[in-house]
This record gives structure tokens, C-alpha cells and sequence, in this order.
């Protein structure tokens, strides 16, 4: 790669956008280059318009862009942009993406187009195949660019441990989440409704993960995705946890492998973005602990700089077949560095 991309971020001030800031700092394939958020913030310098929440500092020439308003107008007016990543909330991604969509390529981190017929619902590691889905979407709708989606934080990590499995048969999942803080983006949950306390309820997630992991794990064949079929019912709840998501398990197979089968196809996964080295792409997607009291999101979570999946505590189960504890980083593998990496993966396919 010669030349960087110039990207524009859409939804910048936020949680997710910040997370886009700082991952695409000194990226070797994208550069920043516009800033793009409500009309509460257009006009601002960055440093003005919002609060910086990440652990690194805020680097002084993002500190000094402006902030512009999230249409195609402003952004144009702004600059000459190659791509664009949308961390925009679900009410106001569903046009503004579409209008972006009919000119540029779209990484979206939004729900508003996940289900849609026509866009590709990525994971890498995956669905790699799945990308082709953007020339149908392309034809359908006559546009130059296009829209395509990463999913849900909690699903993600979800997926890419299930995908090494399906060689022995996948018929039932059943998955209790407890979802870190950061997932509700920020202020997020009020201090008094979370400490000393778990949240049994996370709106709309239940069924994204029910939803979005089959289309994820399905076949792609002329243009269309046929789910995967097997049952899967999700219970999801907030805890008191920065970042990282925990996932208790529970796994019905058609085969009866041994608890050694089952750790040596996680240990063994490795996807497209492996084979082709991309920037922002774990060595291991899946890294296996073997500790009895890991993975711990404190611990565990930037393993493979956030983008690693980690697995433990993998047993039968007399009701299943086996059981086991996923985690992964809700911000960095489930949002900002997952987009990074499906953006990656079209570059280097010369869709993008």
C-alpha cells in the first residue's frame, strides 16, 4: 500500500468515535481526515465539542480539527475523503449512512442496516466471503459506494467462538452475558443503578445476538445469506465493569468431541486476516486459558492489544454438551477495532 486512505468519522465525539481517534493514530492504511458529528458540535474544535475519554492522550492535531456536520455536503466541503467509518447512534445512522452509502464505502458500527438484505453483517475471521454481498447492494440500489455493517459487541466475541465448533455440528447455544459499562456508551448507566448492583435487562440486545449470529455464521451463495441453523437464546445483563464482556456458554453438538477436540479447534482458529498479516488482525482470534478462575475482564481483555478472544474454563456439561467462559473488549474488538479490521480486509481486497 502506497498511499494512506483519507477517512471521515461520523459520530467522532462519541464513545465508539473516540475509539476510531485514537486506533487510527499513525495507522499504516488510513489517515484522518474529516471530523463529523451533530449539530450540537459542528463548528467546534475538536477539544470543544466533547470530553476525552480514552486512557491515551488526545493527539493535538485531532485536538485542533474541526468538528463538521454529519452530511455529505459538510464532509465534501471539509475534505476529499476515500472512506468513512459510522459510529453514529441507531436513530440517526439509518438515513445518513444510506446517503453516505450512495457515494462512499460505509463501516458502520450502527444496528440501523445489519439485517438488511443486502448488507454484509462482518466479522473477518468469519464471513470473509461475505463482502461480495456489496456488489449486489451496488446493483440494487445504484450506488457507487456502500454500506456494510459490524456487529453487535456482545455478538461478536460470541460468533467468533462458535465458528471453529460448527466442524462438530452445531444444534443448541445458550449464553448469559454480563456486559461491561462502556457498552452503554457514555454517560452510559448512572452511578446509583449500577453500583452494588447488576442490571438484568440491556434493551434490544437479547435479540441482536439471537438475530445477528446467524446471519454471521451462515452461507453466502449468489448474492444472498442463508442463516445457520441451530437455536440460539441469549440472557444479557449489565455489571459493574469498565470493558470487557463476559459470556457463560453453553453448547449443544451434534458430534461428541473430547473436551482436547474442542480446546485444540479454538487454539487452531485462524481466519482470513491472519493469512493475510492485516494491520489491526490478532496473531490468535481465540486464546485459550487454563487457569480455573480466567478469563477476568481486568486481566484478560487487552490480550492481543484488545482483539484476541479469550476462552476458559471449558467443560461438559450433563444438560449440553460443553460449557465454557468467553470475554472479549466491547470498544475495541466489538466497535472500533473491529470496523479498523473489516475496513482492512476490503482494502485488501481492492473493494475499498
Amino acid at each position: 500500500m502506497t498511499m494512506k486512505r483519507k477517512v471521515a468519522i461520523l459520530g467522532a465525539t462519541g464513545a465508539v468515535g473516540q475509539r476510531f481517534i485514537q486506533l487510527l493514530q499513525d495507522h499504516p492504511w488510513f489517515q484522518i481526515e474529516v471530523l463529523a458529528a451533530s449539530e450540537r458540535s459542528a463548528g467546534k474544535k475538536y477539544r470543544d465539542a466533547c470530553p476525552w475519554l480514552m486512557e491515551t492522550e488526545l493527539p493535538k492535531k485531532i485536538a485542533d480539527m474541526p468538528v463538521v456536520n454529519a452530511d455529505v455536503a459538510s464532509v465534501e466541503q471539509a475534505g476529499a475523503v476515500d472512506l468513512v467509518f459510522s459510529s453514529l447512534p441507531g436513530d440517526l445512522a439509518f438515513p445518513v449512512e444510506e446517503q453516505f452509502g450512495a457515494l462512499y464505502p460505509v463501516f458502520s458500527k450502527a444496528s440501523a442496516h445489519r439485517m438488511d438484505k443486502d448488507v454484509p453483517l462482518i466479522i473477518p475471521e468469519i464471513n470473509p466471503d461475505h463482502i461480495n454481498m456489496v456488489k449486489v447492494q451496488q446493483n440494487l440500489r445504484g450506488w457507487k459506494g456502500f454500506i456494510t455493517t459490524d456487529p453487535n459487541c456482545s455478538t461478536i466475541q460470541l460468533a467468533i467462538t462458535l465458528k471453529p465448533l460448527m466442524q462438530f455440528g452445531l444444534k443448541q447455544v445458550m449464553v448469559s452475558t454480563m456486559q461491561a459499562l462502556s457498552g452503554a456508551g457514555y454517560p452510559g448507566v448512572a452511578s446509583l443503578d449500577i453500583i452494588d448492583n447488576v442490571i438484568p435487562f440491556i434493551s434490544g440486545e437479547e435479540e441482536k445476538m439471537e438475530t445477528e449470529a446467524l446471519k454471521i455464521l451462515g452461507k453466502y451463495n449468489s448474492g444472498n445469506v442463508q442463516n445457520a441453523d441451530f437455536q440460539l437464546s441469549a440472557s444479557c445483563n449489565r455489571v459493574n465493569v469498565t470493558d470487557g464482556h463476559l459470556e457463560s456458554v453453553f453448547v449443544k453438538l451434534e458430534q461428541n468431541p473430547t473436551m482436547e477436540e474442542i480446546e485444540e479447534a479454538f487454539i487452531k482458529f485462524q481466519g482470513e486476516p491472519q493469512r493475510l498479516k492485516l494491520p489491526s488482525a490478532p496473531v490468535n482470534p481465540i486464546v485459550v486459558r487454563h487457569e480455573k478462575n480466567r478469563p477476568q475482564p481486568r486481566f484478560d481483555r487487552d490480550i492481543g492489544n484488545g482483539m484476541s478472544v479469550i476462552v476458559g474454563r471449558i467443560r461438559k456439561d450433563p444438560i449440553m454438551t460443553f460449557k465454557y467462559m468467553c470475554l472479549g473488549h466491547n470498544t475495541l474488538r466489538g466497535a472500533a477495532g473491529g470496523g479498523i479490521l473489516s475496513a482492512e480486509l476490503y482494502v485488501s481486497k481492492g473493494m475499498a
